[in-house]
């Protein structure tokens, strides 16, 4: 006997990029036809959308925290209660972010993320490597004593005490051995610029070798100038590379948000949080990769002053790019849903409202609160 799903009168958001009049029909955990859906057995739940946008689950591909936890704990606990809370604000599927750690640590992380699942949680779909391959120059955030050279070897060793599961891993191009590490590895991961100094030309042949990436646009990496275009110019003129934006209303000028959408276009953004152990929680003094950072509202800083991370969960970001930046809603479901799984590479079971995908589906309300989370077919 099947468990059905049958989600009516509500604006669906579809294959286009648009919404439009539709129903949305699963059983067991899948989406699937209405020919099928009405071949199967089992009682009908019924969901009445009237009202609301019906989206696909978002997917964070770049946090790193929330609710007093974080990837870096290494645990299952700090993954469970990053999964639940994820879930409970319509992030059903996620890649949190490990910090610049030493191996040892790292691969503490990755064995506990080797076989973790959350039933009650969003999806776990692997892991973001962010550092330890980065520029002491542009370190932002991350714990400039475990800065380490492009290392193949490493990266294989980590990839096997957790079973694969690193879907992305940053590179600052220009240092020592990036260019040979990218060409080995960006056919079986996907490879991000990060924490860089490298200019146009640098970045264009990191991009040549196999790199498709941006992390966390503008911030940590040379200025978009007209003289010295740096990553950002070297992205945008590279087909197919992918940009991520945090759009929490701190690290980036709602102007620029705007200006990177006509620059990019929206097949082309990912927004992310680069939320940290704060988010969801009050103002007050955490921890991000072993360095103390002070939380007032939604600005999160190191005693520096360097901003560390955001506060703010993905679902909240899409907001802000909504309401405060003037993002069409339906780039913004693009680029927070969509456009993260085809960077991860995931788009068979995530990022879609189309039969095969999992049942992972969000009801917006018009003024863009969480109506209901569906996931894999579950309310």
């Amino acid at each position: 006997m099947s468990a059905k799903l049958k989600i009516i009168n509500g604006q669906v958001f579809g294959e286009q990029g648009t919404f439009m009049a539709a129903e949305v029909y699963a059983c067991n955990e899948r989406i699937v036809t209405k020919e099928a859906y009405d071949a199967a057995d089992g009682p009908e739940n019924i969901v009445d959308a009237a009202g609301d946008y019906v989206i696909p689950g978002l997917t964070d591909i770049h946090f790193h925290g929330c609710m007093g936890s974080d990837c870096c704990d290494g645990t299952a606990e700090a993954f469970h209660t990053i999964a639940r809370y994820e879930l409970s604000q319509g992030v059903t599927s996620i890649t949190p972010a490990t910090m610049t750690m030493s191996e040892e640590t790292l691969a503490k992380i990755c064995e506990a993320a080797r076989d973790f699942s959350c039933p009650d949680g969003a999806d776990f779909c692997g892991l973001y490597m962010e550092g330890p391959f980065i520029s002491i120059a542009k370190k932002g955030a991350q714990n400039e004593r475990y800065i380490h050279p492009a290392d193949t070897p490493m990266l294989q060793r980590l990839q096997e005490i957790c079973g694969g599961k690193i879907r992305t891993a940053v590179i600052a191009p220009e240092t020592e051995g990036a260019m040979e590490f990218i060409r080995k590895n960006s056919g079986s991961i996907n490879i991000s610029l990060a924490h860089t100094t490298a200019d146009y030309d640098t970045c264009m042949e990191a991009f040549l070798n196999g790199a498709s990436q941006l992390t966390h646009t503008y911030n940590a990496m040379p200025p978009f100038t007209h003289r010295a275009p740096g990553p950002i110019g070297a992205a945008a003129d590279t087909d197919g590379c992918m940009a991520e934006l945090i759009c929490d209303g701190v690290h980036i000028h709602p102007a620029v948000v705007r200006a990177t959408f006509k620059l990019f276009g929206d097949d082309r953004i990912i927004l992310i949080s680069d939320s940290m152990r704060a988010a969801g929680m009050e103002d007050g003094t955490y921890d991000l990769g072993g360095q103390e950072v002070t939380v007032k509202g939604s600005l999160a800083t190191l005693s520096d002053g360097t901003i560390a991370g955001s506060v703010t969960n993905l679902m909240d970001c899409m907001r802000t790019a909504v309401k405060a930046m003037g993002i069409p809603l339906a780039s913004a479901v693009k680029c927070a849903a969509v456009n993260p799984v085809k960077a991860i590479g995931l788009t068979k079971d995530y990022g879609s409202l189309t039969p095969g995908r999992y049942a992972n589906i969000v009801l917006l309300k018009e003024n863009l609160d969480l109506d209901k989370v569906i996931h894999r077919g579950v309310i």
